[in-house]
């Protein structure tokens, strides 16, 4: 039997499948596709998800392949300058997709992970001892758990039966990889000329002479999941910005509304639902690859815990109470951030009054941090501030506090030397350091790098492990 299924090979089942492997767990990632796609659906990485990878010792690799780029202006592009948040990594990475899930799928097969390619699943079926995994071509196969991580179009999701309410597109966007012939100065004047009163609309450069457009549809389409043509893109080009830029070679077309819906619940039994499996949303931000990335950081220690015996009761149903009010929030940020786009009276003038508001520090960070999801706070109920939060990196004695995180472990940082929790050395690190950017006694932090604890009483330090990691051994 195998430990772990993962259905989707995406940036969401490649992190859940590397973060299983750091705790020895069996993992087979079956998707759907034969090849990795070279469509360009995400940008870049928020601050959070960076700091992620920097957890894991993936971010140099990411840094060589990618760029920086200022934070702000993301809030349904309003243009401010960047705020300062509680973070060591206040920057934007611009890395296309293809290059994060070629770096993910790497990190995931050299922790020993296994990838499947032209496997979809047509079928689940599950009892209390595991799932039943059918695939399109007859193979049967059966995982202790399952884990839905194939798309907004989830079979996974749809083989549970579970409810994904939420809004319909109102309205909708074509987005292409294209060849232009226009002029580069071309399509800045009339980039730069449409945008003042046209925000869903632009043509970005890519590698190879390709460049991203961006334009907004004539309406909404009746079947979403159909392609629009090069002549509809065009069209829409020349009806919007008055000139098709000479649009001609596209590499992929697509379109995307402004449709929200999350899943009714993110576990039934013994599977489980991340990523777009979980939530759809517009792309407005960037937030969905983060999101998705989040999502298997949260869940993945905890499938790990329950598989290697030592997971408290409670432990894997958190990932549902924690990660489904996050994406709720992204929902409602996301279709706000739309609305402020659209060209009607009404939203331009909210539009200009909430760029006022963002004039005021407090405003823009509050709003960047909703974006960058640096202020995630779970509800490990009353304690101290720094409580259901997730550290920041600070510097220690003898180097990084995110470099002791790597193996994925639990990690109880202890700045007295007074604490104990050998009872759980098997799943938790001592380190006894001190940090000028750390004012507490003690902090344990969970394997995702959130404070299940801060302070200086022993009783209720171990009272947390014993919540979070489970009953101490000898």
């Amino acid at each position: 039997m195998i430990d772990v299924i993962v259905a989707g090979a995406g940036p969401t089942g490649l992190m859940l499948a590397a973060e299983l492997r750091l705790h020895g767990v069996g993992v087979v990632v079956l998707e759907k596709e034969a090849e990795p796609t070279e469509v360009v659906r995400a940008l870049g990485l928020h601050a959070r998800s960076i700091e992620i990878m920097d957890q894991r010792g993936l971010l140099e690799r990411f840094l060589a392949l990618g760029t920086r780029h200022q934070v702000g202006g993301f809030f349904a592009a309003i243009p401010k300058s960047a705020p300062t948040l509680d973070t060591a990594h206040g920057y934007v990475l611009g890395i296309p997709q293809p290059v994060t899930d070629r770096l993910l799928t790497e990190h995931a097969i050299e922790l020993g992970a296994e990838i499947r390619r032209g496997a979809e699943v047509v079928g689940v079926d599950q009892d209390h001892a595991g799932v039943n995994v059918e695939l399109a071509d007859g193979t049967q196969l059966r995982a202790r758990y399952l884990v839905g991580s194939d798309g907004g179009r989830s079979a996974v999701r749809k083989l549970l039966g579970v409810g994904f309410p939420g809004e319909p597109a109102t309205v909708e966007t074509l987005l292409g990889e294209v060849e232009l012939t226009a002029s580069p100065e071309t399509l800045t004047a009339v980039t730069t000329e449409v945008r003042k009163t046209h925000l869903r609309f632009g043509a970005m450069p890519l590698a190879g002479g390709t460049y991203r457009v961006i334009v907004p549809a004539a309406g909404v389409a009746e079947d979403r999941a159909l392609a629009p043509t090069l002549d509809e893109l065009r069209q829409q080009l020349i009806a919007v910005g008055g000139t098709d830029f000479g649009a001609h070679t596209p590499r992929w077309l697509s379109r995307f509304g402004d449709a929200t819906r999350q899943a009714e619940r993110y576990r039934v039994g013994r599977v489980f639902l991340a990523g777009d499996a979980a939530h759809v949303h517009p792309p407005t931000g960037g937030q969905g690859l983060n999101l998705g990335i989040q999502d298997a950081f949260n869940l993945g220690w905890k499938l790990a815990a329950a598989i290697n015996g030592w997971a408290p009761a409670s432990l894997l149903d958190s990932y549902h109470n924690e990660r489904h009010p996050v994406a709720a929030d992204v929902l409602v940020n996301t279709r706000a951030q739309i609305s402020l786009m659209a060209l009607d009276p009404g939203a331009r003038a909210v539009r200009t009054l909430l760029a006022e508001l963002m004039d005021f520090e407090e405003v823009n960070r509050h709003l960047t941090e909703k974006i960058t999801a640096t202020a995630i706070r779970y509800d490990f109920g009353t304690g101290h501030a720094l409580l259901g939060t997730r550290l920041r990196d600070v510097t220690l004695k003898r180097g990084r506090l995110y470099e002791l995180t790597r193996a994925g472990r639990g990690l109880l940082l202890d700045r007295t030397g007074v604490f104990a929790a050998d009872g759980w050395a098997d799943r938790v690190d001592h380190v006894v350091d001190v940090s000028a950017e750390l004012d507490v006694p003690a902090v344990l932090l969970r394997p995702d790098g959130h404070v299940a604890w801060a302070g200086d009483d022993q009783r209720a330090l171990s009272a947390a492990l014993s919540e979070w990691f489970g009953s101490p051994v000898g």
